[in-house]
């Protein structure tokens, strides 16, 4: 698919302190840069539901964005609360997106198997939760890649074809 809006928001209390960089953050912008996709947001939260869920709705239902990408807080920690910040923005959930994210994510480490993420969608924006490690962000991407050019198309009303090995 051609160029894709892209917004980005990182939940993770040690960067939103400062205390660590945002890698799982920039390895998403590189995606997009090679991938020939617009970043049209990034943002850093901390693990607090009301900084997610109210951006994730700014962006869903703004009209700007096709693709939502948020990194971190879907694992079992305390403040691990992106699944729960998302839901509420969800309109439809496609669990056998987040499904497929996580049985990809086993090749690399047996720990994907432990992400809580959710993926949907709002309006005509794909919204999908990655895990906080920048290893796990970059297997979601390699998942993502194929298939958010057909979703969003989907979303859009769009009648693309569904054969895989079709020109879009």
């Amino acid at each position: 698919m051609s160029e894709l809006r892209v917004a980005l928001l990182t939940v993770s209390d040690a960067c939103s302190k400062g205390e660590r960089e945002d890698k799982s953050g920039d390895a998403v912008v590189a995606w997009c840069g090679q991938a020939g996709h617009r970043l049209i947001a990034r943002a850093l939260v901390p693990d607090e539901t009301h900084r997610i869920t109210p951006l994730l709705l700014s962006w869903a239902d703004g009209g700007e964005v096709d693709l939502v990408l948020t990194t971190g807080g879907t694992g079992f920690g305390p403040r691990d609360v992106t699944p729960e910040a998302t839901r509420p923005a969800l309109k439809r959930e496609a669990p056998g997106l987040a499904e497929l994210l996580r049985r990809r994510g086993e090749s690399s480490t047996p720990f994907a198997v432990l992400s809580r993420g959710l993926a949907g969608c709002r309006g005509a924006t794909l919204i999908v939760n990655l895990p906080g490690s920048p290893g796990g962000v970059r297997d979601g991407l390699a998942v993502l890649d194929p298939l958010v050019g057909h979703a969003v198309r989907l979303l859009r009303g769009e009648s693309p074809s569904h054969d895989p090995g079709a020109t879009p």
